[in-house]
């Protein structure tokens, strides 16, 4: 049976890079699906857009009991509890495969009501009813699949993880490719043969995900292990899951009140914004894989009691941060006008566009700072503070300030980033003080001889 893997070699810089190999693939691969959809028509481009937003939501209900899963596993693993680990496992991939089943059902039944929240043209929206009926429809696989990856990183095999996600991108990518261009002498399904390949894709993941899964494990999950539903276990995951969940959805929704307001501003301004907030999206991967690897490490520290040592450690993961950002946001920051070029030839949106990402010298730093102490707080079990804060923040500051400077003030586009920038580091700072404070002491979800002692 397979070891878990050492904590002794688990370090940052070796639990970081795969996920942000990772998250840099999805990215790209995000960007290369809509550059092969473009093949078939601008239509269809709309429609799988439109569509994906919803997938997207739903995606943000599965990562609520994913993100509870990853923290509770690394605290039982740093405290050395591995049975406990294995069954609170078991216990969030049957719970994510429930909630996955249920919404793979609403999906297909409502889809015309969704879709029809968007104000579609008929033909539009009837791409997107194709679409939604099989994308939608096996949205369980990725809620089984986003879990069973927790599981894999919160046991420190990111690398696996990696490997999962980079198998169905590539799946995804020849899938889309056959069926978009015939390849093979394969007939061209057009936007039926896109979504089937999606849910392909997450299908072999998912297989491989789950050989990975019962290789590498410590203690195999057996099958009862999937029936077993301890509460307490349950409750553990939830005071984690729904704060995460509920803070990204914060999130999303305070951006598309912003882009609401950016729309007031000119069609030229929602362009630029889109394309600015890509460029931006590269220099933030860096952020969210520290973060997502300063979590691991984290829970670690914290479920053998060892609070002193996760303290030091997102003091260090900060310091490594905000060196790196900072190099890639001068780097954008010299060549942002050429970057802007890849995307449109339009002089203002160039001119308007770089003067964006230069704010982004101070806006980035920010961010990863932010993001990396909300995801400490979180590791150690104190994830209700930061959604407080973070509510209070999005629509307190960012979207009134955003109004204010870009509209109210005739600021525009360079208004809106300065609060972005506002929220940011607000938040950060804030959330900083709460770390100095070591209120999240008391917030651990794992408890055990070491860690009594410690408190």
């Amino acid at each position: 049976m397979a070891t878990s893997i050492d904590q002794r070699n688990m370090s940052l810089r070796t639990i970081t890079w795969p996920i942000f190999i990772e998250l840099f693939l999805q990215t790209i691969m995000g960007s290369t699906d809509t550059i092969m959809l473009s093949h078939i028509s601008d239509h269809v481009v709309a429609a799988v857009g439109v569509a994906n937003q919803l997938v997207f939501f739903t995606i943000l209900i599965f990562s609520f009991t994913a993100t509870g899963t990853a923290v509770l596993v690394s605290q039982y693993l740093g405290a050395g509890m591995r049975k406990d680990a294995k069954q609170a496992s078991a216990i969030s991939i049957s719970i994510n495969l429930v909630i996955g089943l249920v919404v793979s059902l609403l999906m297909v039944i409502f889809k015309g009501p969704l879709l029809a929240m968007f104000h579609l043209k008929p033909d539009i929206a009837e791409i997107g009813y194709e679409y939604l009926s099989i994308v939608g429809g096996t949205l369980f696989l990725q809620a089984v699949l986003v879990t069973v990856s927790s599981i894999l990183r919160a046991h420190g095999f990111t690398r696996e993880a990696m490997f999962v996600s980079v198998m169905m991108n590539v799946i995804h990518l020849a899938g889309n490719s056959i069926v978009i261009f015939g390849l093979f002498g394969f007939p061209v399904l057009g936007v039926k043969g896109v979504a089937i390949s999606t849910a392909l894709s997450r299908a072999a993941a998912l297989l491989i995900a789950f050989i990975l899964m019962y290789k590498r494990l410590p203690i195999a999950i057996k099958k009862e292990d999937y029936f077993t539903f301890q509460l307490s276990q349950i409750k553990k995951i939830l005071k984690i899951g729904i704060p995460a969940a509920s803070e990204q959805i914060s999130y999303n929704t305070s951006q598309m009140a912003m882009t609401a307001i950016t729309a007031i501003i000119g069609a030229a301004a929602l362009s630029t914004r889109v394309y600015t907030w890509n460029i931006m999206s590269f220099i933030m991967l860096f952020g969210l894989a520290m973060g997502q690897g300063t979590q691991i490490l984290i829970g670690y520290r914290v479920g053998a009691g060892d609070f002193e040592g996760a303290y030091r450690q997102l003091l260090k993961s900060l310091k490594y941060s905000f060196v790196i950002t900072m190099f890639i946001s001068i780097l954008v920051a010299i060549f942002r006008e050429d970057i802007m070029r890849i995307f449109t030839n339009d002089k203002e949106i160039i001119h308007t566009g770089g003067k964006l990402l230069l704010l982004c010298l101070i806006l980035e730093p920010g961010r990863t700072f932010n993001i990396l102490v909300v995801n400490s707080l979180r590791a150690t079990g104190d994830a209700a503070f930061s959604v407080k804060i973070g509510v209070l923040s999005m629509w307190g500051i960012a979207v009134p300030i955003s109004y204010f400077l870009g509209i109210h003030l005739g600021l525009g586009l360079a208004g809106i980033w300065i609060a972005f920038i506002v929220d940011e580091w607000e938040r950060g700072i804030v959330m900083y003080f709460r770390w100095r404070s070591r209120a999240w002491e008391k917030k651990v979800l794992v408890v055990n001889s070491k860690t009594a002692t410690a408190r």
